[in-house]
């Protein structure tokens, strides 16, 4: 690291969790954003201030007037743009000397497939199942982290799949794609602004932790937060031997 960098980057380097080595490893580090609203926009922002090296973020959305009361990246000036257009403005006046890769595109399977191969770590930051599964699949198919987060009304909740762990589960373990679960979308259901910042800033500090090394991670424990109360509950989440996702994967 040089001079600047010593400076901007020394609150994280004061940590005995990070200190110069794991500040280091952030700066080499590839992280993979999924969707650029409400939970992507601080993501995306605390992952650019924290210094990760290469952030390649994936939506296919537009910014809309609706889209201000919560997803923080964006600017009345922007409705109208690409949201990874916009958050990479965001993004690169907090940390010029980062690398951005801004790609308008739904993350099917295919895109899928080519961007989590050269990621150190993945963030779902989705907003429908069809693509939470997907991604899955392609952490477990790549072994690579998944930070997962979700909020909706006044309710979110974050974990880890680790697949590089064999004890870790993954998405599928707990939402089975096979179950019938009700899509909500904030558009009919609406959300708590702050709810996504919550969740979102979470999602970035479990991100950071696991590209650096500090502490351990939310792997094998879903977290839930209540926020009409403020209150949290965490349940342990082993991993289903029967998956249809990791299942063979970590077969003995």
């Amino acid at each position: 690291m040089n001079d600047e960098q010593l400076l901007r980057y020394s609150r994280h380097i004061l940590l005995d969790d990070i200190g110069i080595e794991g500040q280091e490893r952030l700066l080499a580090s590839r992280a993979l954003v999924i969707g650029a609203g409400g939970l992507g926009s601080p993501v995306a922002l605390y992952l650019a201030t924290a210094g990760v090296g290469q952030i390649s973020l994936v939506d296919h959305d537009t910014v809309d007037l609706t889209n201000l009361q919560r997803q923080i990246a964006h600017t009345l000036e922007r409705v109208g743009s690409a949201k990874v257009d916009s958050a990479r403005q965001s993004m690169q006046a907090i940390n010029p000397e980062i690398q951005i890769t801004a790609i308008q595109a739904r993350a099917d399977a295919e895109l899928l497939d080519r961007l989590v191969t050269d990621a150190d770590v993945v963030v779902d930051c989705c907003d429908n199942f069809a693509t939470r599964h997907a991604i899955n699949a392609a952490c477990v198919q790549h072994s690579k982290p998944l930070v997962s987060g979700a909020a909706i009304r006044m309710d979110g909740q974050i974990s880890v799949f680790d697949a590089r762990s064999p004890l870790s589960p993954c998405y599928a373990c707990v939402f089975p794609p096979s179950d019938d679960f009700e899509e909500t979308r904030c558009a009919v259901m609406g959300v708590l602004a702050p709810l996504v910042g919550i969740i979102g800033a979470m999602q970035a500090a479990e991100a950071i932790k696991l590209l650096s090394g500090a502490g351990s991670s939310l792997a094998g424990r879903l977290q839930m937060l209540d926020a009409r109360s403020m209150a949290w509950n965490e349940i342990r989440i082993p991993r289903d031997p029967g998956c249809s996702v990791c299942g063979q994967r970590h077969a003995p």
